[in-house]
């Protein structure tokens, strides 16, 4: 079992489908994320760093039915070279990438890794996708999030203020810091 009493480093799927700016999913705040995420990253060591993906490799049931009808571009191979990590942010860790097909990465998987519950410092894009989706669910498993806000990047910057004001409304079980701050 995997020791929780030490904090975890989480990178939210840091891909090239969400750093290209031709993306539709390129977030305009990715590049100024790449240093804060290094610099955590340096600060916690590639053990103790967790590098996710998400990858559309899931059933196509339900509700995703009609999301990849309204994001057909991205209903890709999971080995295409949208979904790889961008080339800054490769090699923060020692463990193979967490691949999920969801937009929250937190599950089994995770407290595999991590222990089940462990304190989280998440980064990552999309703020109001992935990131929030990932913090949300940690913390109802009894995660503690620290979320390092300026190392997130949303799909804007208005859409980021909001999802960083919906988590801060789950304090203590999710708080908001800087990088240097963490």
């Amino acid at each position: 079992m995997p020791d929780d009493r030490q904090p975890w480093f989480v990178v939210v799927d840091p891909q090239r489908i969400f750093a290209d700016p031709a993306s539709e999913w390129g977030s305009p705040m990715f590049a100024d994320i790449v240093e804060p995420v290094r610099e955590l990253a340096a600060r916690f060591g590639p053990e103790r760093t967790l590098v996710t993906r998400w990858l559309p490799d899931g059933p196509r049931e339900g509700s995703w039915v009609d999301y990849f009808a309204r994001w057909p571009f991205a209903d890709r191979p999971a080995d295409d070279p949208a979904f790889a990590v961008v080339e800054a942010l490769s090699g923060l860790s020692a463990h193979p990438s967490l691949d999920r097909p969801t937009f929250g990465k937190w599950g089994p998987q995770m407290a595999a890794v991590v222990g089940p519950t462990p304190t989280l410092v998440l980064t990552g894009v999309s703020t109001d996708c992935c990131v929030i989706s990932t913090a949300l669910a940690a913390a109802d498993a009894g995660a503690r999030v620290l979320v390092a806000a300026d190392a997130c990047a949303g799909s804007t910057e208005t859409d980021h203020a909001a999802a960083l004001q919906v988590m801060s409304l789950y304090d203590p079980q999710i708080r908001l810091a800087t990088s240097p701050a963490v």
